[in-house]
């Protein structure tokens, strides 16, 4: 994957150099530890995308103190101002950032390790698959266009998947991508896995077409 706003190239047999180059420019400029995995959340702050449970998450997650939680998003101010406030418990581990920056978007997709998707509603998704073209896993709820595109690494994926909009699901997850990051080769072959993904129309036109040649045969 190449960028502009990027550091360095996601590439081939470059990727986890480049992963590495990418998350230590992003952690260094929120002061974020690039040793510890980095979990990120770029969205709206809003009841159907799950934000309602960022706080509880963020509390829960960050007391093992052995991840760093990246967030970029504008919408409910209540939920805005509780993730603001955990920044002064959580100071060396959690960044929260609201509005939207579209540079940093792609430089957060780049850089993370995981990405978080606990939406209550999702028709298709387009995150989840942003973060797979750069080798970042997606970490998401079973719903929608979210369970059509993430497949669990433990039915031979690429993704984490859990069931309910819940803290204790996602937080979950997280504890499962802990042990996966530990793991430098099966995370790597997982990256590589995500970067392989094709969700472009010219797969979906192939489909099609296939399709249209099986009925007139």
């Amino acid at each position: 994957m190449k960028d502009k706003p990027l550091s360095s190239s996601v590439v081939g047999t470059d990727l986890t150099s480049g992963k590495e180059v990418n998350k230590v420019d992003l952690c260094r400029r929120f002061s974020l530890d690039p040793k510890k995995p980095l979990f990120s959340f770029i969205g709206r702050l809003v009841v159907e995308k799950g934000a309602d449970l960022l706080p509880g998450i963020v509390y829960k997650a960050l007391l093992r103190k052995d991840i760093s939680i990246l967030i970029l998003g504008e919408g409910k101010a209540e939920i805005s101002a509780e993730l603001s406030s955990l920044t002064v418990h959580f100071k060396s581990d959690l960044a929260c950032i609201t509005g939207f920056d579209e540079v940093l978007a792609h430089q957060i997709y780049a850089g993370s390790d995981f990405l978080l998707m606990p939406s209550r509603t999702e028709p298709c998704g387009l995150n989840q698959m942003y973060a797979m073209r750069y080798g970042t896993i997606p970490i998401v709820r079973r719903t929608g266009g979210l369970n059509d595109t993430v497949k669990d690494i433990g039915d031979d994926g690429f993704g984490i998947c859990h069931v309910q909009a819940s803290v204790k699901d996602v937080t979950d997850s997280i504890y499962r991508a802990i042990e996966l990051y530990v793991n430098k080769k099966k995370l790597l072959e997982i990256r590589k896995k995500c970067m392989r993904i094709d969700h472009s129309w010219n797969n979906s036109a192939l489909e099609y077409l296939n399709l249209y040649k099986s009925l007139t045969h």
